[in-house]
């Protein structure tokens, strides 16, 4: 709601792939539960990345340890999830975005609980408002980046929409992930679908396909490998100008450079853009329930949310929550974003993927 820890926390940040666990966690997938009442046991995916001094203090307050959990990516541990929710690996899990949310209700997975703070949630981020399964945590922009130096090397307008991805000028510049098997993958594909509607995004498609658009399988590999703009990509001598990526991922680029310079080297094509949001929620079998609730109440507390831009990369959910200065100058979120009825996506999205695959993969 979606970058690796710090050689990949840069990674961590940018595609919401890779991790921190927090203090007093472990990594340690094939455990069952706390088993201790005292102990509060946090499933997510590898993006999962909080301050240890953070932590420490919830811990304090609350009386709980924090063990954490991460079980592959965010489509890898929500599958996990569901297959084990009779006898779950935790209390909470913390990373099903919007894209996936619809699995992971029609599967029960969680059980309903009203997070305290949930009225300083932002309304458009809300979902389940009537059985309150889940909890807003993060939400991020999927974007086209460019590689600034590129761009001005060859004399060429950055494109700045859908429509201009597919113009003979960007011929061969774009790759993507796979939106079989990546986060930011299907939530371009869905971006597409919601700007050309069920009719027209197929069509979209296979223009993008003929103007040279490359697919691979996962962020890192698109970002840190293929794509010209990121310091991965400068180390691997990545060709392609054009990725799908995060509208956090410019930030991520300065904060993480040695010296950090004072503009960012890629940029965001904002009108490329679909929203994406985290969401946690208390398994339905949880161990620990208290412990749990307590921990969902933390994760939306003031502390956590403006502590979490800087770590996971993402924004907060919480209305007021302080915005570090690098993402106002270097990755603001876009004004007009693409976005889609959970409902819509439920409905839709496996067969979209399936007809997607079919189209660009053969």
């Amino acid at each position: 709601m979606s970058i690796t820890k710090r050689a990949t926390v840069l990674a961590v940040g940018l595609g919401m792939v890779g991790g921190l666990a927090a203090c007093g966690s472990s990594s340690d997938g094939g455990s069952q539960g706390s088993g201790d009442s005292k102990t509060v046991t946090l499933v997510s995916h590898n993006s999962w990345a909080a301050s240890k001094d953070v932590i420490a203090a919830f811990e304090k307050s609350s009386g709980y340890k924090v063990r954490v959990l991460e079980d592959g990516d965010a489509g890898q541990a929500v599958n996990k999830a569901i297959l084990t929710k009779d006898n779950p690996q935790g209390d909470v899990f913390f990373g099903v975005d919007n894209t996936l949310l619809s699995r992971a209700l029609d599967n029960g997975l969680f059980q309903p609980y009203e997070a305290k703070g949930s009225d300083r949630i932002r309304p458009e981020y809300r979902a389940d408002q009537d059985k309150h399964r889940v909890t807003p945590v993060t939400t991020g922009d999927i974007c086209v980046n460019y590689d600034k130096a590129y761009f001005s090397k060859h004399k060429l307008t950055p494109p700045d929409s859908f429509d201009d991805l597919i113009k003979p000028e960007y011929k061969d510049l774009l790759v993507t992930e796979n939106a079989g098997t990546s986060s930011p993958g299907l939530g371009f594909l869905l971006g597409t679908a919601a700007e050309y509607g069920d009719d027209g995004w197929q069509d979209y498609w296979k223009k993008l396909k003929a103007n040279g658009v490359k697919v691979v399988d996962g962020w890192e590999q698109a970002y840190n490998e293929e794509f010209s703009g990121s310091s991965g990509g400068k180390k691997a001598k990545g060709d392609r100008p054009l990725v799908v990526s995060y509208a956090s991922s410019p930030p991520a680029e300065v904060i993480y450079a040695d010296p950090q310079p004072d503009t960012a080297p890629t940029g965001v094509a904002t009108g490329t853009c679909f929203r994406q949001v985290e969401y946690a929620g208390l398994l339905g079998n949880a161990e620990n329930t208290e412990g749990g609730k307590a921990l969902l109440d933390f994760l939306i507390g003031k502390e956590f949310q403006e502590d979490m831009p800087l770590n996971m990369f993402v924004y907060p959910v919480r209305e007021g929550a302080r915005i570090p200065e690098a993402f106002r100058k270097f990755g603001p979120q876009a004004e007009d974003p693409q976005t889609m009825d959970p409902a819509k996506i439920a409905g839709n999205r496996d067969q979209w993927v399936k007809s997607w695959t079919s189209l660009v993969l053969k």
